[in-house]
């Protein structure tokens, strides 16, 4: 169930015994296309999900800062004016990260009280951390009595994240929440941070993005990741290039090692695959013509980025041969979700189709739900 700001609110006097100052969101996110693209200066098209992280927050009661989740069983407590990278494991990472963003970066940091809720699926490759630090984020702009504008927002959101939780991913899940918009995707130059907001007017043609959560493991912070980082730098270094954003085809054709070249031609690839697919939706074109990219994309990470796991390549072509126009996995990989352009009517097909592959197998059901592009971060109440 999404949390509302009310029960939220209520959350909060049960544990503090006051109302709260307010309540503030940031969403999830689904990246219709730009797998691993975001870190190699590259281009990536994500939107926002309704799902999303609520948090309500006031000047902390104590001398130090307190947070509990719905999800989660024990309060945490940390000193914004003390904490430090590698201070808190765990989900109050996430919200401690924020809080040394913010004094790092010169911005007052007020001591809070925070209790929190969230229906962003954990560890579905959607987001869910992004969406927590920028819920967090905007409550400490918004009590700390400073403006902070949604793409410096986002990187402060990022660097909590890379640089006090350790998890080394790129910049599009913070700028997807802070930025997105009803039937908009949000497409990201990430070497500038230039956004442009792309139409994606799925009931207007009948169709459903059908996002299909794996239920297979998957975590961003692993030795996997990282390896997929470091042999994109190696790539670039090779190319003599600053990143793979800047390589041709022709040249990434040429490497020598063949790990290398794969990794390297999945990058360039698939920038161009966005590039596609945003002139397409920016024309005026049929979604459905957006379907022959998402299965090549499926494809390039699958071979040659090697992301992917059996539960995900099952759902994906499952989705595919049941009537979906393309599918593909999103998100970090190694488990997580897919994506399904499907028609409205064919729903039900394609979703029985996949609960049965994977019943077949004796997999834990996956969980299927429809995504639509959705408002960024702001302030509920």
């Amino acid at each position: 169930m999404t949390p509302t700001a009310a029960a939220v609110s209520t959350g909060f006097r049960s544990r503090h015994g006051h109302e709260p100052a307010g309540v503030w969101f940031a969403p999830g996110r689904v990246n219709l296309i730009g797998e691993h693209t975001d870190y190699n200066d590259g281009f990536v098209l994500p939107f926002a999900l309704p799902h999303r992280a609520v948090v309500a927050a006031a000047p902390a009661s104590g001398s130090g800062s307190t947070v509990t989740s719905a999800q989660e069983p024990e309060t945490v407590t940390f000193s914004a004016a003390g904490v430090a990278p590698g201070d808190l494991p765990g989900w109050a990472g996430y919200v401690a990260g924020m809080f040394w963003a913010f004094r790092e970066a010169g911005y007052p940091v007020p001591e809070l009280d925070l209790v929190l809720d969230s229906d962003v699926p954990v560890g579905a490759g959607l987001s869910s951390s992004a969406a927590l630090e920028c819920a967090v984020g905007v409550a400490l702009a918004d009590l700390g009595g400073v403006r902070v504008d949604r793409t410096p927002m986002a990187v402060l959101a990022r660097r909590a994240e890379n640089d006090f939780v350790g998890a080394p991913t790129g910049g599009m899940d913070q700028m997807a929440s802070m930025h997105g918009r009803p039937e908009r995707l949000v497409f990201l130059d990430t070497r500038d941070d230039a956004i442009e907001l792309t139409p994606f007017p799925l009931s207007g043609h009948g169709l459903t993005l059908l996002v299909i959560d794996t239920r297979a493991p998957h975590a961003h912070a692993d030795g996997q990741y990282g390896e997929r980082r470091s042999d994109c730098a190696a790539a670039a270094d090779a190319l003599g290039v600053p990143a793979l954003r800047d390589a041709t085809l022709e040249a990434v054709e040429a490497l020598t090692d063949d790990r290398i070249r794969r990794r390297a031609r999945h990058i360039v690839t698939e920038n161009d695959r966005v590039r596609d697919v945003v002139a397409l939706l920016a024309g005026g074109a049929d979604p459905r013509r957006i379907g022959p990219a998402l299965d090549a994309s499926h494809a390039s990470i699958r071979d040659d980025f090697e992301i992917t796991v059996p539960h995900v390549d099952v759902a994906a072509e499952v989705a595919r041969d049941a009537g979906a126009h393309g599918s593909r996995m999103t998100g970090g990989g190694f488990g997580g979700c897919v994506i399904a352009l499907v028609d409205d009517a064919d729903v039900p097909a394609v979703r029985g189709a996949v609960e049965k592959a994977y019943a077949d197998r004796g997999w834990t059901a996956p969980v299927t739900f429809t995504a639509t592009p959705s408002e960024g971060a702001a302030r509920l109440s």
